[in-house]
């Protein structure tokens, strides 16, 4: 009689999730794209929390003040807090994506990672995701756990002076400051998508010092036509392509009215959508990061 062992079929393998791993490793062999952030955060949590010292003075002031001078006293440190953060994280998705691809040559460790099943589009997308989601993402966490530590920070230095802090909450709208910052932060991201795309498209090409091939086309293109012909429409159109968001997606004034960004009336996403400028810096951005794929699916180490 013959025995019949019956073989537990082994469980299916997970999915590989090359992009997801591919992100991974951005982060591991970049650690600035979270560290610079953070050291900014903390200088600025630091330089802001004398803010708090003279609080209690401002907001015994308060009556005297009309509303506008009111909420610049009162919220203006706190409300700018995140500003800073921001600008350190775009800044960084710049020299990131200056060396993304050319880092890789640069060090010939292409040759190791072109030796992975991951394609060139995987790779470059990759790279794209870390100043398109990851550090704008970073940013909105910072500047909400920096936001909050300020607030606590002007709490307890009101109650140490028996104050009530509701009226500080009321000037700062923390909650509504939440909104405001994700809706800024995803209008510059489509904005900046272009200047990104150029970026990675350069770094992909560059044999040496991309971030001179990265400026110094833009700065001739501009030179030549204010030379040859007198005009100066290419460089409105790099002004506008790096301070053109503010303009487009909220109302009236770049800044706002007082120079300060915190009502919901003042976003105005119909118009940012309507604007041909982020459509057509859309498709660039579309066209450089296809032109990256196929450059560094033929480039070698340098």
């Amino acid at each position: 009689m013959t025995e019949i062992s019956s073989q537990t079929p082994p469980p299916p393998l997970a999915e590989t999730r090359p992009l997801y791993w591919s992100v991974r490793r951005e982060l591991w062999e970049n650690r600035s794209i979270y560290l610079a952030p953070l050291i900014v955060a903390a200088v600025v949590l630091f330089a802001t929390s004398f803010s708090t010292i003279g609080l209690a003075k401002r907001m015994r002031n308060l009556p005297t003040l009309d509303p506008a001078k009111r909420h610049a006293s009162i919220a203006m440190p706190f409300s700018m807090a995140p500003a800073p953060i921001m600008l350190a994280t775009f800044l960084v998705g710049f020299f990131y994506c200056l060396d993304a691809l050319y880092g890789e040559r640069r060090d010939r460790s292409i040759l190791f990672w072109k030796s992975l099943p991951v394609s060139d589009r995987t790779t470059v997308v990759s790279k794209a995701a870390i100043p398109f989601v990851v550090l704008p993402l970073i940013a909105y966490l910072l500047s909400i756990v920096t936001q909050f530590i300020l607030l606590m920070m002007g709490n307890m230095a009101l109650l140490g002076h028996a104050m009530n802090p509701a009226p500080l909450w009321d000037e700062v709208r923390f909650f509504q400051g939440l909104l405001i910052m994700l809706y800024g932060l995803i209008v510059h991201v489509l904005w900046f998508a272009p200047i990104y795309a150029w970026l990675l498209l350069v770094s992909a090409w560059a044999r040496r010092t991309p971030v001179l091939w990265a400026v110094l086309p833009l700065l001739a293109v501009s030179a030549v036509e204010k030379i040859a012909f007198g005009t100066v429409y290419f460089t409105h159109m790099l002004r506008y392509r790096l301070i053109g968001a503010m303009t487009e997606a909220f109302v009236g004034h770049p800044k706002g009215a007082n120079g300060d960004i915190s009502r919901l009336s003042q976003l105005d996403p119909g118009r940012f959508l309507n604007a041909p400028g982020l459509w057509v810096g859309l498709i660039f951005a579309a066209l450089f990061l296809a032109a990256a794929v196929r450059l560094r699916r033929n480039r070698e180490p340098i």
